[in-house]
C-alpha cells in the first residue's frame, strides 16, 4: 500500500462526517454545547415598557422644564407596578425593571429631584420625553430567533435562552472516544516497572486532544498483545457506543503489530494506512458501521500530532464545531535541509523577536520524546521534497498553544 498524502488523508477521513444526532438537555448542563437548532424567544423581552432607572415616572409633559412641582401618587417596585394612572401634575416612585404605570412616558432619575416631604417632588433639572424607559421588546420579542443553529453556548449565550423562557436546549450529542492502548510494554502511571516495561502515557494526552473540542473520552486501559485481549476492548467500545474506537500502538508491521488484524476481524473496512507523514507514518483508518477506527502510533509525539492533525478535526465536525487548525507564517530562525517524501512537522518554539515571529526547531526530533513536544509551542510543516531552507526565510508553522 502506498504512502497516502496527508491532505488526501485528513479529506477522505473528513468526507462524510456529519454532525452528531441532536439531544435535548437542561440549561444548566449547556455551557460550552452546540447548538442543534436555532433558539427561537418564547417571550418578549422586556415584556412591558420599564423603568431603566431609579426616579419617578411622569408624564414628559411635565418634566421638560427644570421647575415645577409633582405630587407622589404611589409607588412601582421592581415585580409589582402601580395600577393607577398618572394624570397631569402627578408622578410615581418608580424603581429599575418596575413596569411604566399608565399614563406615564419618562422616568427623572432620584438625583433630578427633590423630596419635599410633604407628598410632592421637586424638579430640579429638565427630562427629555421618554427617557428612562425600556419599551416592551427591546431586547427581543416572541417568535425571533435569537441564536444560530450551531452557535456554541457561552455565558451570554446561556443567559439569552434563559431570559427567553427555555429551561432546555436541543444540542449537538458530544461524540464519545473509546481509547484502547495496546502492548505487553505498558503499565498505568505509578505502576513499578519490571525490566522492558515502560509507562503508558498517550492516553492521557488523546483524551485530552478529544475533550479540547468537546467530546467525550473513555479510556479502556491497556490491551496485551494477543488478538483476544484486544478484541475484547474493541467490543467493549462497540457495547459503550463509541462514536470512533482510537487505537494506540499495533499499527505498524511487526510481528506484534494486531491491530489491523483485529479491527478487519470486527467488521473494520479499511480506508488507509500509512501515511506520507513525519512522525505518524502507520496511521490507520476504517468504519465499522457507524463507528470510526483509527489506529494512532504507539510512539507517543506520533500519536498526539497525529490527534492534532486527524482527530480533533474529525471530532470537531461530528460535534458540529467550528475548527481551523492554527497555521502562521513565520521566519526560520536555523537553516533546514532538504526534505524527502513525507511531510515533516518539526517540533520547535516560536517567539517574537523584534516585531517578527521567529521559529526555532528543537534538536532532536525522535517520536519517542515528548518532553520536547511539550516544550515546543508550534510544528514547522515541511512539505514533501521541500527544498533546503536557510535561516531568515519564511516557514509555516502549526501552533499548538
Amino acid at each position: 500500500m502506498s504512502l497516502v498524502p496527508v491532505d488526501d488523508a485528513l479529506a477522505r477521513l473528513l468526507g462524510d462526517a456529519m454532525p452528531l444526532p441532536a439531544e435535548t438537555i437542561p440549561l444548566a448542563e449547556a455551557y460550552d454545547r452546540v447548538l442543534a437548532e436555532p433558539l427561537v424567544a418564547l417571550r418578549t423581552q422586556p415584556p412591558f415598557d420599564a423603568s431603566a432607572m431609579d426616579g419617578y415616572a411622569a408624564r414628559g409633559a411635565d418634566v421638560a422644564a427644570a421647575a415645577g412641582r409633582l405630587t407622589v401618587i404611589g409607588q412601582a417596585p421592581a415585580g409589582r407596578g402601580f395600577t393607577g394612572t398618572v394624570g397631569p401634575g402627578e408622578t410615581v416612585r418608580i424603581f429599575t425593571g418596575a413596569p411604566l404605570p399608565a399614563g406615564a412616558d419618562t422616568v427623572v432619575i432620584q438625583e433630578n429631584v427633590r423630596n419635599l416631604g410633604d407628598g410632592t417632588v421637586e424638579l430640579l433639572e429638565p427630562t427629555a420625553e421618554g427617557r428612562n424607559v425600556r419599551r416592551k421588546g427591546l431586547d427581543f420579542e416572541s417568535g425571533n430567533v435569537l441564536l444560530d443553529k450551531g452557535r456554541l453556548l457561552d455565558a451570554a449565550a446561556l443567559s439569552l435562552a434563559a431570559s427567553a423562557n427555555h429551561p432546555t436546549v436541543a444540542v449537538v450529542r458530544r461524540p464519545l472516544v473509546a481509547i484502547i492502548a495496546t502492548g505487553d510494554e505498558l503499565l498505568p502511571p505509578g505502576s513499578v516497572l519490571g525490566s522492558g516495561q515502560i509507562i503508558s502515557s498517550n492516553a492521557y494526552g488523546v483524551a485530552a486532544a478529544a475533550q479540547a473540542v468537546g467530546a467525550r473520552a473513555l479510556d479502556l486501559g491497556i490491551a496485551a498483545d494477543r488478538k483476544d485481549a484486544i478484541a475484547a476492548l474493541v467490543r467493549h467500545a462497540v457495547d459503550a457506543g463509541a462514536d470512533i474506537i482510537v487505537t494506540l500502538g499495533g499499527a505498524s508491521v511487526g510481528d506484534h503489530d494486531l491491530v489491523h488484524d483485529v479491527l478487519t476481524g470486527e467488521g473494520m473496512t479499511l480506508d488507509f494506512w500509512k501515511l506520507a507523514m513525519r512522525p505518524g507514518k502507520p496511521l490507520l483508518f476504517g468504519r465499522m458501521g457507524a463507528i470510526r477506527c483509527i489506529g494512532l502510533p504507539g510512539n507517543p509525539v506520533a500519536s498526539l500530532v497525529c490527534s492534532q492533525l486527524f482527530l480533533k478535526p474529525l471530532l470537531a465536525r461530528l460535534g458540529g464545531r467550528l475548527f481551523r487548525q492554527d497555521m502562521r507564517e513565520v521566519k526560520l530562525a536555523s537553516n533546514m535541509p532538504a526534505n524527502d517524501r513525507r511531510q515533516d512537522y518539526v517540533r520547535a518554539v516560536v517567539e517574537e523577536r523584534a516585531g517578527a515571529l521567529i521559529a526555532t526547531p528543537l534538536g532532536i526530533q525522535d517520536s519517542s520524546m515528548l518532553r520536547t513536544l511539550a516544550d515546543a509551542n508550534g510544528l514547522i510543516v515541511r512539505p514533501p521534497f521541500a527544498a533546503a531552507a536557510i535561516a531568515g526565510e519564511p516557514c509555516q508553522v502549526l501552533m499548538l498553544r
